[in-house]
């Protein structure tokens, strides 16, 4: 018999990469009578079945949404490359915030540098990116979530549209 997480939606390996690459991370939770909070990511992975999502983002500058994380457990993330607009929506209602993993600090070090490579054709100095970027090392935590579900958003007519893997 298959366990419900058998049937959760995963990411295929296109996707995958898309996600983990200098794409534009932004996740939302609620607070109190669901008031969102959000917060920028500095990078994501994977988990080998890719029915998992880690983000890393700055955990002073992130506060509200991580207060929103511990209370609900609710989450949207958007990853979208802004020299394509390709966009996806990733949710999940177990989300939760953990310490980072080994490598984790390289991923960010990665992350950022291809943000900056993405973004560096549009007009945007790597200075700029990184300083929006930046924080101490050690404030960085990690928020994994199980995928619930996924949506194209990217602009068009197949916007909104369930991703199926």
């Amino acid at each position: 018999m298959a366990s419900p997480n058998d049937k959760a939606p995963c990411l295929d390996a296109d996707l995958a990469a898309f996600v983990q690459g200098g794409v534009s991370i932004v996740a939302a939770s609620r607070v109190g009578k669901r008031s969102p909070v959000i917060a920028r990511a500095a990078g994501c992975r994977v988990s080998p079945s890719r029915r998992q999502v880690t983000i890393l983002v700055s955990s002073s500058q992130a506060a509200a949404f991580l207060e929103g994380i511990r209370n609900t457990r609710a989450i949207a993330a958007v990853f979208s490359q802004p020299s394509t607009h390709r966009t996806i929506q990733l949710k999940g209602i177990d989300a939760a915030p953990a310490p980072l993993q080994d490598g984790d600090h390289a991923l960010i070090a990665a992350y950022t540098h291809a943000f900056c490579e993405e973004l560096a054709p549009l007009g945007y100095h790597p200075d700029q990116v990184r300083a929006v970027l930046s924080c101490e090392a050690d404030d960085f935590v990690a928020v994994t979530f199980s995928i619930s579900t996924a949506f194209s958003q990217t602009p068009g007519p197949r916007a909104g549209e369930p991703l199926v893997a």
